[in-house]
This record gives C-alpha cells, sequence and structure tokens, in this order.
C-alpha cells in the first residue's frame, strides 16, 4: 500500500494484480472518505513511496542496471514487470536481518506500532506495517491493540492506516471495550462514528451499489432494497438462499468478501470505461473481466470468484440482498426457520452444472493438487457445519462469565490455603491443649489437699500458717469434751447422718453394705464401669471451688455464709456421686463414695449450727465449730482426690 498516484496506462497493471496487492480507486469518480482521503495525501507528501522504492535509492542499484522505469517506456512488458516486482513480489523494499526466530521479530515491531499509533507520524508506523507489525496486535501486558490507543488519542489518520492494513473496529480488550467505546470516552466522536463506518464498510458498499445509499449507522446498520419481483422466487432461487443461510460464518464471511471484490471491480470497470470514452487505452488487454487469482486463496474459492462475473445484473443484485439479509440475521442472532445441512455457495451455484468445475485461468496448479485441495476444503466445510452465529454480544458475554469464574477460582484458592493454616493452627492448639490437660490431672491428684485450709489457726508445729497444709494440718480432730450427758450434745460425732445421695443408696442399704465391709449386697450384681477421667475432674474442680469459698467465709469469720456454701458443696457431692455406678466392683471406689457422702451430709450438719440461734439458747463456740467444718471439708477433698486417681489409674490401666 504505497499510496501513490498512477496514471491510465499503470492503472491496467494495478487492477490485473488484484486488490490483495493492489486497491484502485479513482480520485473524482469513487467514493472518498475525507478522513481516508487526507491520510493518502498526508503520506504521498511525506515521500511514502520511498519505502516501496528502497533498495532502488542505492547508487549500487544504478550501476548493476536496475531502475525504475521513464515515461516513455512501454506498458508492457518494461512497466508491467515493474510493477509486479514492487508491489507483488515486494522486491525493492528494505527488509531486516534474517533471524533465527521470526516471531520475536513481528512481536518487537507490533509493540513498536503500538507505542507509535498515538503520535502523529504516519510515515514511522507505514514502515513498521511495512516491515511486518501486525495491524490486530493485541498486547498482552496492556490489553489493547493499536487502534485502541489511536482512538484513545484521537489520531484519525493513524486510525485509518490501521482499518487499510486490517484492524478490526470491533475488536474487544481485555475488559470488552471496542475502539469506537474508547473514541467516544474520549470525547472523539466524529473518531467513533468513523470507526462505525469502517466496521460496516463491507455491507455499507453493498447496499450503495444497489440503491446509492448508505445507512447512517444512528437509526440502524442495513439497508436492504427490495427488487420488484423479489416475491416471487423461484425454486431454485429459494434453494440457493436456503443453502446460503446454511453456511457457517467463516464460509458466510469469505463469500461475503468475494462479492465485495466483485463489487469493486465492477464499479471500476464502469468508472474506467466511463472516463476513458473509447480512448485507445480500452482494449481487450487492459480489461479486467473477472477477479484475478489471489495465491493465498484455494482453487476452489478462485474458481467461484471468478465464476462471479458471470452474473447478470438481476443474479448479482439478488445474491447482495441474501447477504445483506442473512448478514443481518446473523448479527441478531436470530436462528433460521427451516436450515439445511448443505454447505455449498449460495448464488454461485445457480450455474449449470454442465460448466467446467475450474477456469483455466483459475489456478497454474496440476489437476491432483487441484482435487487434493478441493477434498481438504470440502472436509474443513463440513467440519463448520454446526458452527452458529456467534454475535460480539455474545461472545462478550462468555469472555466476561469466564473472567468471572477465574476470579471465583483464585478466591476459592485463597480462602482453601487460609482453611488449611487454620487447621494446622488448631491442631497445634489441640495437641497443647491435651498436654496442658495432662499436666493438670498430675496437679489435681497431688495438690487438692494443699487448697482447703485458709485460716490463720495453731498448726500442729506451732506456728502461725496462712495456708496449713497436709503435713501440719491433723488428720482427726480429737473429739471435744462433752458438755452434757445426753447423746444429743452440739458436737457429738457419733450421731447418724443422712447418707442417701443422688447415689440411690437408702439408709438401710448403706447399713447393710456398712455390715458387709463393702460386700456386694443382694440387690443386683457389681457394675465394673467407671465414669470418664475428663467428668471426674470436672466435677472434682466445681466442688474443689465451693470448698474454697466455704473456707474463705471461715477465714473471714463470716458465719452466716457456712449453710449457703455446704449446700453448694453437697450439690456438687451429688452430681459427682452420680457419675459413679451404684453398686461399683472395686472396694476402693464404693469407700471413697461413701466417705464423700458422709462427710457432706456431715458438713451441712455442722454448718446449720452456725445458724442464729434463738434467745436463752446456749452460746456457740465458733473456734470449735471451724475445727469441724474443715475436718469436714478435708474429708471431702480426701474422698474427691481418691475418686480421680481410682479413676484415672483404671483408665490408663
Amino acid at each position: 500500500k504505497a499510496w501513490v498516484l498512477i496514471c491510465d496506462e499503470c492503472c491496467s497493471v494495478h487492477r490485473s494484480l488484484g486488490r490483495h496487492i493492489s486497491i484502485v480507486k479513482h480520485l473524482r469518480h469513487s467514493g472518498w472518505p475525507q478522513a481516508l482521503l487526507q491520510m493518502v495525501q498526508t503520506l504521498a507528501s511525506n515521500g511514502a513511496n520511498s519505502i516501496w522504492e528502497h533498495s532502488l535509492l542505492d547508487p549500487a542499484q544504478v550501476q548493476s542496471g536496475r531502475r525504475k522505469p521513464n515515461p516513455q517506456d512501454k506498458v508492457h512488458p518494461t512497466k508491467s514487470e515493474f510493477i509486479r516486482a514492487k508491489y507483488q513480489m515486494l522486491a525493492f523494499v528494505h527488509k531486516l536481518p534474517c533471524r533465527d526466530d521470526d516471531g520475536v521479530t513481528t512481536k518487537d515491531l507490533s509493540k513498536q506500532l503500538h507505542s507509535s499509533v498515538r503520535t502523529g507520524s504516519l510515515e514511522t508506523c507505514l514502515r513498521l506495517l511495512s516491515l511486518g507489525a501486525q495491524a490486530n496486535f493485541f498486547h498482552p501486558e496492556k490489553g489493547t491493540t493499536p487502534l485502541h490507543v489511536a482512538a484513545k488519542a484521537g489520531q484519525v489518520l493513524q486510525a485509518e492506516l490501521l482499518v487499510v492494513y486490517g484492524a478490526d473496529p470491533g475488536a474487544p480488550d481485555i475488559n470488552g471495550r471496542t475502539p469506537m467505546d474508547y473514541a467516544r470516552q474520549a470525547g472523539h466522536i466524529e473518531l467513533a462514528e468513523r470507526l462505525v463506518e469502517c466496521q460496516y464498510e463491507l455491507t455499507d458498499r453493498l447496499a450503495f451499489y444497489l440503491c446509492g445509499r448508505r445507512p447512517d449507522h444512528k437509526n440502524g446498520h442495513y439497508i436492504i432494497p427490495q427488487m420488484a419481483d423479489s416475491l416471487d422466487l423461484s425454486e431454485l432461487a429459494k434453494a440457493a438462499k436456503k443453502k446460503l443461510q446454511a453456511l457457517n460464518n467463516r464460509l458466510f464471511e469469505e463469500l461475503a468478501m468475494d462479492v465485495y471484490d466483485e463489487v469493486d471491480r465492477r464499479e471500476n470497470d464502469a468508472v474506467w470505461l466511463t472516463t476513458q470514452n473509447h480512448s485507445t487505452l480500452v482494449t481487450e488487454r487492459s480489461a479486467v473481466p473477472f477477479l484475478p487469482v489471489n495465491p493465498e486463496y484455494s482453487a476452489t474459492r478462485n474458481q467461484g470468484r471468478q465464476k462471479l462475473a458471470r452474473f447478470n445484473a438481476r443474479e448479482f443484485a439478488t445474491l447482495i440482498i441474501d447477504i445483506l439479509s442473512d448478514a443481518k440475521r446473523r448479527q441478531q442472532g436470530k436462528g433460521l426457520s427451516s436450515p439445511t445441512g448443505e454447505t455449498l455457495g449460495g448464488k454461485n451455484r445457480q450455474i449449470n452444472d454442465d460448466q467446467h468445475d475450474y477456469d483455466s485461468v483459475a489456478s497454474d496448479e496440476d489437476t491432483d493438487s487441484e482435487l487434493t485441495t478441493q477434498n481438504n476444503n470440502n472436509t474443513q466445510r463440513s467440519n463448520h457445519l454446526s458452527d452458529g452465529p456467534i454475535t460480539l454480544q455474545e461472545y462478550l458475554e462468555v469472555k466476561k462469565a469466564l473472567a468471572s469464574s477465574e476470579a471465583k477460582v483464585q478466591q476459592l484458592m485463597k480462602v482453601n490455603n487460609n482453611l488449611s493454616e487454620e487447621l494446622r493452627r488448631l491442631q497445634k492448639e489441640v495437641g497443647a491443649t491435651k498436654g496442658e490437660r495432662r499436666v493438670a490431672q498430675e496437679y489435681i491428684e497431688f495438690t487438692y489437699t494443699d487448697t482447703y485450709c485458709r485460716i490463720e489457726q495453731q498448726c500442729q508445729c506451732g506456728n502461725l500458717c496462712d495456708n496449713l497444709c497436709v503435713l501440719c494440718f491433723p488428720p482427726q480432730v480429737s473429739k471435744p469434751e462433752k458438755h452434757g450427758s445426753g447423746t444429743d450434745s452440739d458436737y457429738d460425732n457419733t450421731q447418724t447422718y443422712d447418707l442417701s445421695l443422688s447415689m440411690g443408696r437408702s439408709s438401710e442399704e448403706e447399713g447393710r453394705g456398712e455390715s458387709e465391709e463393702g460386700g456386694v449386697g443382694e440387690a443386683g450384681e457389681p457394675d465394673p464401669t467407671l465414669p470418664c477421667t475428663e467428668d471426674v475432674i470436672l466435677k472434682t474442680e466445681q466442688v474443689t471451688k465451693n470448698i474454697q469459698e466455704l473456707l474463705r467465709a471461715a477465714q473471714e469469720f463470716k458465719h452466716d455464709s457456712f449453710v449457703p456454701c455446704s449446700e453448694k458443696i453437697h450439690s456438687a457431692v451429688t452430681e459427682m456421686a452420680s457419675l459413679f455406678p451404684k453398686r461399683p466392683a472395686l472396694d476402693a471406689v464404693h469407700c471413697s463414695l461413701r466417705l464423700l457422702a458422709s462427710s457432706a451430709s456431715r458438713l451441712q450438719v455442722e454448718c446449720r449450727k452456725a445458724a442464729p440461734t434463738e434467745p436463752g439458747a446456749p452460746a456457740v463456740d465458733y473456734q470449735l465449730l471451724t475445727q469441724q467444718v474443715i475436718q469436714c471439708a478435708y474429708d471431702i477433698a480426701k474422698a474427691a482426690k481418691q475418686l480421680v486417681t481410682i479413676t484415672t489409674r483404671e483408665k490408663k490401666q
């Protein structure tokens, strides 16, 4: 794409190359968007032609005999050979040194193009494109194409250049926004409207060819003319339309582009014949009767492109209308009312079957290679039969859903890692808690009896101790001297206490148990089961807490608190005794339970003596009463310790 002015003589040679090599437009009779014309003028004035004739500027080339033809030289073969060498073979273009990794070179050039399009240097971008930079390059770090950058910067001419080189105006960025969205957001409204026109260039050109009008793209993107007898279609035309609708998107796009090229050829033919006015230049050799061969296309497609020239005006107009209608249907995502499974081209199959499959000018390849290519192409077409029409909106929705799913996956992975760390932390805490519990059990076994003596009094050792320990505390409190001869003395330890706790024993059963010295009664078989060690320790801690509260009351001479504290201790002892079976198999457990129950009942009796007495009643010796209460508390603690020790030992075994 050299953007040069050519004479009428060279025009026929350029047209024979095909639109894939050289696009020919008349300065006055062809349609020129203002931005496109300005871009061509800018490149021409800046010497863009020197890019395509780079090596000819080298003096060594002149000495070797290679030169640019003079105006006096003949068109054939001098000028035609030079034109083909310059534009088709790119013989004079500056080329980069050969490298092993051409992909890296193309990527680097495309990144340079991505940065250059934000400036107004058209020639720089044209050089990069001529060296191999990709107009649709998607920058992996920035998530945009060069056309996004040009649209955001408001570079109208750069956008025109990129579109000519195949940039897609509807290509989405990483967030699904198109170059048109970038232009509108940046306030470049005219550029945004021009990009919309570029996006619908194919259908606009087809509509203009039929009716001379283009859609304004504000009230709609399609103008579909109707022929006067369009409702009276033949069966052959209806069948061809169904075949057109059954094409997958790729084949439909190829057919639409081929028809676009044929429209361009017919328009240029009309302009050529009009402007020459029976000039001597209008000869059989200068005419272009059908689309030239494009070596990048298959032989089948080239043959179909050439047969488009055989359509008369009515047939060609019908084909264009069908293409416009189906293009609108596919963009809107509408389905077919009666789809077929065939994939043959649309109207170009209206030609009689007795014609040759290939024209002699379609390809220079051997017949065998042509048949192989045709078979491969048919196989590829059949593989695409299941492709339905996919609109840009559907593509963006799928892409957005995929991005959302990836974000959710990343979030779930992060949550999973956090949960794994939390699980490891909890496992460590559980291990540490088990170790602390073992230490606590050992501590309870050896330190229970150290916590029950909180009263300052004289120990056996003769010292005044804050905490009476087991060594100093007398194991038994001697009986006080009786103050009377009756058996109902206030401090007579020989009286019978109520031992019927929640263990379910009656006084008669307890008596029978005592007479049998811990033996098993006749009411049932002994139960060897023992409660859980943790439950026993928990109840023991509750008993210990209540005993400490009682001892603090005694130390502070709060004798009125004795009764409530004894009730709490009795309740805790009852709950602890209920953990064990009514008839334990172990004698040690039976004896400890008896001591626990009797001590709790005796403690209640002693604490009730601290209640206020009636007038005239004998005075209470609180010092002696306190000793009796401490003795009962000691017995309860001793029994609880024995139960913990026995339970722990038996469970370990």
